[in-house]
């Protein structure tokens, strides 16, 4: 059940970063949420799994992103406006792509670590 809530949790603060409205202030406790309920998680291949596919997700939005932000001129309104939303979601992007380090390190980590001696045993 808790890994469910944390998961619901990142994503729906990944939503409220997605957000345009956000002020700076709100944007910086979202991602201090952000980061303290990731660290909640376990650290093994499913919630890899999870953070790969949130982060992939994330890449794709920011290229849709930059490339409508091409199509407005620069030194207009709408422009100044596109490259703020391409700053946020890059940020955003920057802290899913760690996350994703993190977590590919210790999942690797466990896995070359020896077994430890008594697990897996019972003495009889």
């Amino acid at each position: 059940m808790q890994r469910y809530v944390a998961r619901a949790n990142i994503d729906h603060y990944i939503g409220l970063l997605n957000g345009n409205d956000l002020p700076p202030h709100n944007r910086d406790t979202i991602l201090k949420l952000l980061i303290a309920e990731e660290d909640t998680l376990s650290h093994d291949l499913e919630h890899l799994e999870f953070a790969e596919s949130r982060a992939a997700s994330g890449r794709q939005r920011l290229n849709h992103l930059m490339r409508l932000r091409s199509d407005f001129a620069p030194g207009t309104t709408e422009r100044a406006q596109a490259d703020r939303t391409v700053v946020n979601f890059e940020e955003l992007q920057a802290l899913l792509d760690d996350l994703c380090h993190r977590l590919r390190d210790q999942v690797n980590a466990r896995h070359l670590q020896p077994p430890h001696p008594t697990r897996g045993f019972t003495t009889a």
